[in-house]
């Protein structure tokens, strides 16, 4: 599906998503936990649905409604092979969990997630001696079971996704264990895995996030838990009304855990106009200075700061672009790739992105399948010439469905 995004300015109050990264913890908690669980302020894209289809197939009751999400847990043999779709978190998370079954259990996914790798898993497996077998070291993989923990050292290099996995995981062994992480990446979607464990009585010790010590035998007991809105997607509308305009956003938690609320911190550092009200953030157009930002442990906020980047009054170096070569595509090379058809000048050096100001003109650009990147591009479109035309816009359901008609609102779209 090709969408056309019009030249607009932007003026208007959107709510934001909840947060998928937090219900999909939360999802997997309640699966694991004894009795029934209620999450409130929910919200649902491609991958949330896809845990929750995964939820049922583990045994799990689930009902919804409105925004409530009640979650009777039951952890069994899956009826089924579990199917990710395109949500590695998934992937990452539940394949250390149900490796804690006595039965073997098969994981697929589907498009990107097939080709995406999965060698933090397996390394995992060998280290904890978890049979398994892959499609020539892809998906589907399958797990024998009957993890019983052990001491475990994981490079964290490339994300934090695996830890998070393990972390809900070894409670449930016999033996527990000490994970053992070296060059950490994404450490606050690890203080967010934290915050979820607490929430269902889950311990955890965290040494300086380069150790963690997990008593076995435990037990998730159900919990009531609000989930906040989500900073990933809400950077988007943010960098939308720093270049075009004024938002007001609702549903934001100015102390989340969420490593992308870091966005506010690159607003004052280009000159945009901030300001909070309760519960709500507005954001106003200013004159805008070029930055320097290591995304490092930030790597979602790349395509957005990709976009602000080229609206700014001088260049902007953005670090941490090995973070990006195995996502829903290879992040740097595709935003090279597309900006520069709207007129963007991205340069790569080394694990640096350079971006130089530029005017944005129409063109027809691709989506490559990655929801990110067609937010991005639609966001760069408001101050374009006479807009641009973006090649597979569906994929923004995959986090945030609603974007082209909160995108609506606050245009003339």
């Amino acid at each position: 599906m090709n969408t056309r995004i019009k030249p607009s300015s932007v003026n208007g109050v959107i709510h934001v998503p909840a947060s998928k990264s937090y219900l999909q913890r939360a999802i997997v908690a309640s699966i694991l936990a004894d009795g029934c669980s209620t999450l409130s302020r929910c919200s649902f894209c491609d991958d949330t649905n896809a845990i929750l289809e995964i939820a049922r197939n583990l045994g799990a009751k689930v009902h919804l409604r409105g925004d409530i999400l009640e979650i009777k847990g039951k952890f069994s043999a899956p009826k089924a092979i579990l199917n990710c779709q395109e949500s590695g978190l998934a992937l990452r998370m539940l394949s250390p969990v149900v490796a804690t079954l006595p039965s073997s259990t098969t994981i697929t996914g589907e498009n990107s997630l097939l080709n995406r790798p999965i060698s933090m898993i397996t390394d995992a497996f060998a280290q904890l001696k978890v049979e398994f077998t892959t499609s020539h070291g892809k998906l589907p993989i399958t797990v024998a079971g009957n993890l019983l923990g052990n001491d475990i050292e994981i490079d964290g290099s490339q994300g934090s996704q695996i830890l998070t996995g393990l972390l809900m995981a070894l409670p449930l062994t016999k033996n527990g264990g000490k994970i053992s992480v070296h060059n950490l990446k994404s450490k606050p979607y690890i203080e967010m895995t934290l915050n979820v464990l607490k929430e269902w009585d889950i311990r955890i010790i965290n040494q300086n996030f380069s150790e963690f010590f997990i008593p076995g035998n435990q037990q998730y007991k159900s919990a009531n838990y609000s989930i906040e809105g989500d900073w990933s997607s809400a950077a988007f509308m943010i960098v939308a009304a720093a270049i075009g305009g004024e938002i007001t956003i609702h549903g934001l938690n100015t102390e989340s855990k969420q490593g992308d609320m870091k966005i506010l911190e690159i607003l004052s550092t280009v000159g945009a106009s901030v300001s909070f009200l309760n519960d709500a953030i507005t954001i106003k157009k200013m004159h805008l200075n070029g930055f320097d930002f290591n995304a490092s442990d930030y790597p979602d906020l790349f395509p957005p700061l990709v976009a602000l980047a080229a609206h700014c009054n001088s260049k902007s170096t953005i670090y941490g672009v090995s973070r990006l070569l195995s996502k829903e595509s290879n992040r740097a090379l595709t935003l090279v790739e597309e900006f520069s058809k709207i007129g963007v000048k991205i340069t790569i050096l080394d694990d640096k992105m350079v971006v130089v100001p530029s005017k944005i003109k129409f063109n027809t650009v691709n989506s490559h399948n990655d929801h990110r990147i067609a937010m991005a591009l639609a966001i760069a479109a408001l101050s374009s010439d006479s807009g641009i035309e973006i090649e597979g816009f569906e994929c923004i359901k995959k986090s945030y469905p609603e974007f082209y008609n909160d995108l609506k609102i606050i245009t003339q779209q």
